[in-house]
């Protein structure tokens, strides 16, 4: 995203006197069309109230509680909240955002928003690698976990748990390899919105409005072995502007909260392909949000120690900065150690370190059992209300032209 400096004479902040995000009154009533202005106007405070305080809460968090599966759920809630809003806006002021300049906007916001459904799709896919590399972790766990005294752990229990070991460390090498497109990926065919698999990806299975010529939405249900995520992210964060003052009139002030739906959403895809295993994914994207917006300062304090976080030594190689990958690629790594180095029969130091590694791992793989399915449901719900509400303001905006016409 494009750097904003909001202190300069020909920002379009400075142009207003003030933050954009405060604008008086009678600016954006002036153009006299809008049927309740004074609910318009308190839904807009109210809008970038939530928003700024959903972003206070998040990045409030410690660095043990960051980028953890509860946080990135949080994340996720958060955006689904704010997007709710967002739409309420957009559908309950038809005339307003089906006029130029704001019809246009919204458009250029829903082509990107194609986008942001493969980034959906990609993060629902790492989520299932995730809970497969989970299934070979249980698998090692349970050969060594003695849950009685009387039970030895002997040389067949050492030898499950090394070979599902080794598959688990195969697994994650075979996945930083895809940080550019292998075929190993190209397997992301499955529709958010069935259960079963998808057969036919034609994008005709999704209900679309008329579209203008010239542009292509393909809502594809499958990722190519081309795609990347960082691509799709600096695609989308491309040409991400606030609205200058005269566009914030024009528009009754409806561009300011696309604006603001618009950075929300590239921040939080930014997030998922940080933390997820994805195709080609990255976090050196770097963006900057208006001083002036009242959701900046957290914001951009969790962009920045996220950008921290990625550059920490122990994280510089890991399949996603999500906390919990970091902590079985770490443990692991103990547990390996000393399954390998294991000499029978065991010394009385050895099974206590192999207890202890486990019990660790046991915490990791609780937290795995207990947010992953949920989290997955959270991407899902992302997705959904991503191309819900592209589909019903694109029929609104196409009602809206034919009745001109």
């Amino acid at each position: 995203m494009r750097s904003v400096d909001n202190s300069s004479p020909s920002s379009p902040f400075a142009s207003l006197g003030r933050s954009i995000f405060s604008f008086r009154r009678e600016q954006v009533h002036s153009t006299g069309s809008n049927p309740d202005p004074e609910l318009l106007d308190s839904a807009l405070e109210s809008f970038h109230q939530q928003v700024s305080a959903r972003f206070l809460d998040l990045a409030s968090a410690g660095d043990d509680e960051l980028l953890s599966i509860a946080w990135i759920h949080k994340l996720l809630d958060a955006y689904i909240c704010s997007y709710d809003e967002f739409r309420q806006i957009l559908v309950g002021n038809k005339e307003s955002t089906a006029r130029r300049p704001m019809e246009q906007m919204v458009n250029e916001f829903f082509d990107k928003s194609v986008k942001a459904l493969d980034i959906c799709n990609a993060a629902r896919d790492g989520i299932q690698k995730v809970r497969l590399w989970h299934k070979h972790l249980d698998i090692a766990m349970t050969a060594l976990r003695s849950n009685h005294k009387t039970v030895v752990v002997g040389e067949a229990q050492f030898r499950r748990a090394r070979k599902a070991l080794v598959d688990l460390s195969l697994q994650l090498l075979e996945e930083k390899d895809t940080s550019s497109p292998v075929p190993v990926l190209s397997r992301m065919n499955r529709s958010f919105g069935r259960h079963s698999l998808v057969k036919d990806h034609h994008p005709s299975q999704v209900h679309r409005p008329p579209q203008r010529s010239g542009h292509s939405r393909s809502l594809s249900w499958s990722v190519s072995r081309s795609w990347s995520a960082v691509k799709q992210l600096q695609s989308i964060t491309n040409g991400l502007v606030p609205p200058r003052g005269n566009e914030v009139i024009a528009t009754n002030g409806l561009a300011i909260p696309l604006f603001t739906i618009s950075f929300v959403q590239a921040f939080v895809l930014w997030v998922l392909v940080a933390a997820i295993p994805c195709q080609d994914r990255g976090v050196n994207i770097s963006f900057s949000a208006p001083r002036t917006a009242p959701w900046a300062v957290p914001l951009m304090a969790l962009h920045d120690r996220i950008l921290e976080e990625s550059k920490n030594r122990d994280r510089r190689n890991v399949n996603g900065l999500m906390k919990e990958i970091y902590q079985v690629e770490r443990r692991m790594g103990h547990l390996t150690n000393l399954v390998d180095l294991a000499h029978f029969p065991l010394t009385d130091e050895q099974r206590d370190e192999v207890e202890h590694e486990v019990e660790e791992l046991g915490r990791v793989s609780g937290a795995l059992m207990n947010g992953l399915e949920p989290l997955e449901q959270q991407v899902r719900e992302m997705f959904r209300r991503i191309a819900n509400c592209r589909a019903e303001v694109l029929e609104l905006l196409c009602r809206r032209k034919n009745s001109v016409d």
